[in-house]
């Protein structure tokens, strides 16, 4: 008969259970053969890009500490494909803007937001990324999707590790489903930010 393979094991089933059906492999519709998979190029492509999001490493504030926690061992973000922070914007193709964002540091979000290789969507994490939180005044943009566009909005001061989580797989069936990233906020007003130094971004 053959060599018994000693690595299988003894029991694979206990007595009091019933024995587990085997799958079969998939079956083609129109010719019944197994082993044929039939889909979408742009499909698989979309199922691919939302697996293997690397985040730009982007924290402005009290939000990043909760940005940091859940890629640590309790959370683990790399369950969902997104654990490689990248700190080249060239790299990457997800930003978390994990608080709040100053008038100041607009056109550095800008200008790394345009670094970043199509196509890329967005996360704004917490309610200063989201409205501008509770700094109602002058210094603090009002929500980053006046400068950058905003797939999803986690709310919360601060969100936990899980909602970041939760809204990570919020973008990942978007990309799934080819749902369209919003439009640019500045070039469907036509605005322009001016960097620190003068130049126009």
């Amino acid at each position: 008969m053959g060599v018994k393979n000693p690595w299988e094991p003894v029991q694979s089933i206990s007595n009091t259970q019933t024995p587990r059906r085997r799958e079969l492999p998939v079956q083609h519709g129109k010719t019944g053969q197994f082993g044929i998979l039939t889909t979408r190029v742009s499909k698989v492509i979309d199922w691919g890009r939302s697996s293997s999001l690397w985040p730009v490493s982007f924290g402005l504030a009290c939000c990043a500490i909760e940005m940091m926690s859940a890629s640590a061992d309790r959370f683990d973000i790399s369950r969902f494909g997104a654990e490689v922070f990248r700190a080249s914007p060239r790299q990457a193709d997800l930003m978390i803007v994990a608080g709040r964002c100053s008038t100041k540091m607009a056109p550095v979000l800008r200008q790394i937001y345009d670094q970043m290789p199509d196509p890329k969507w967005v996360i704004a994490m917490g309610a200063c990324a989201s409205c501008g939180g509770v700094f109602n005044n002058y210094a603090i943009v009002q929500g980053v999707d006046k400068i950058v566009p905003v797939d999803v909005f986690i709310p919360g001061c601060p969100p936990t590790p899980d909602m970041l989580l939760f809204g990570l797989n919020e973008l990942q069936r978007k990309i799934r489903e080819g749902i369209p990233n919003p439009p640019d906020p500045l070039k469907a007003s036509g605005l322009k930010l001016v960097g620190p130094i003068g130049e126009e971004l």
